[in-house]
């Protein structure tokens, strides 16, 4: 696995994305409760955040991928029940990144989205990472239900290589998730740690940017 992350995780070609890593996603206040739960019991925001403070460290691309919805939905999709039921929510879709991410406005980027299933799609993503010079990401976030996986099945349709931290992602409720993960991210996606992906980022001798 570490060999193989190796030969992944080149920083030089190598961006991390974050998906809906949002205060009205994951904050106390969530959208959907039982999601901000799932990802609390595996400290999906600590995680997320100790990733992309090394992938700053490192020169790699961060790209947070943000999900919102106007007061009138103007722009958003009505043709399933999750949009249904997020344009029933007490809280709104607010955009803003949670709090315990550490984002930094000054280098990360953000990429929101008005519609659609996940942020891979039809949302100026694809053509973000083509011109970071980004053939590898390493995706984190919310929800292994539906957005992350537009995201991760997009990005390998479009011939980039996907990490996935199964630490740094949640699902619910969790056994589905487990088998999200397990039985079909699994078989297009290398799955590892945060501290597995972070370890194969700094290893000496594979920054490509120094070479």
């Amino acid at each position: 696995m570490a060999v193989v992350l190796t030969e992944l995780l080149d920083p030089a070609v190598t961006a991390v994305v974050t998906c809906e890593c949002q205060q009205s996603v994951l904050g106390e206040d969530a959208v959907f409760p039982a999601l901000a739960a799932a990802a609390a019991r595996t400290d999906l925001v600590g995680n997320v955040a100790r990733l992309c403070a090394a992938a700053r460290g490192l020169g790699v691309p961060v790209v947070h991928c943000t999900a919102e919805r106007r007061a009138d939905g103007r722009g958003a999709n009505t043709n399933a029940r999750l949009f249904a039921a997020a344009a029933r929510a007490a809280t709104p879709f607010d955009p803003a990144l949670h709090p315990g991410l550490g984002a930094d406005p000054a280098r990360d980027l953000v990429l929101p989205r008005l519609h659609g299933l996940g942020p891979f799609q039809d949302t100026g993503l694809s053509s973000l990472l083509r011109n970071l010079g980004a053939t590898t990401l390493v995706v984190t976030g919310v929800s292994l239900n539906v957005a992350l996986l537009e995201l991760t099945l997009g990005a390998v349709d479009a011939g980039l290589q996907v990490v996935v931290p199964t630490d740094a992602v949640a699902g619910t409720p969790p056994e589905y998730a487990e088998a999200v993960l397990a039985h079909t991210l699994a078989l297009v996606a290398t799955l590892s740690s945060t501290r597995e992906v972070i370890g194969a980022l700094t290893t000496p001798g594979t920054d490509g940017r120094d070479s």
